[in-house]
């Protein structure tokens, strides 16, 4: 369809352009005096992003992406144990590590 060529110069153009968006960012918030209530509503950002991104995958695993809180989800399981191994550890690679073990072990676990 595309020659390699074309495709290295759109991925090389996106590249370009999503940089040239974060630097525009990055230099008016360095010049703009930004209000403390939009301050104060940036923390948010980050957990509100990465909820949006893990939950959906925790609860609609797989391709056909069908609503799954049966015992045969490993995604959920393994998503609430990190969970709580983040709010008792307060690490992250405990968290990590939890998670892939519980993930990885899941099917033999539940037999």
């Amino acid at each position: 369809m595309y020659s390699s060529a074309t495709l290295w110069l759109i991925i090389i153009g996106m590249g370009i352009i999503t940089f040239l968006i974060r630097v525009s960012m990055i230099v008016l918030l360095g010049k703009v005096e930004v209000p403390d209530i939009v301050m104060r509503g940036l923390r948010y950002v980050p957990p509100a992003v990465l909820s949006a991104i893990i939950f959906p995958e925790m609860l609609y695993p797989g391709p056909d992406y069908v609503f799954d809180l049966s015992m045969g989800n490993a995604r959920l399981f393994s998503g609430l144990f990190a969970i709580a191994a983040a709010l008792i550890s307060k690490n992250i690679f405990v968290t990590i590590g939890v998670g892939l073990a519980v993930m990885w072990s899941w099917p033999y676990l539940i037999g």
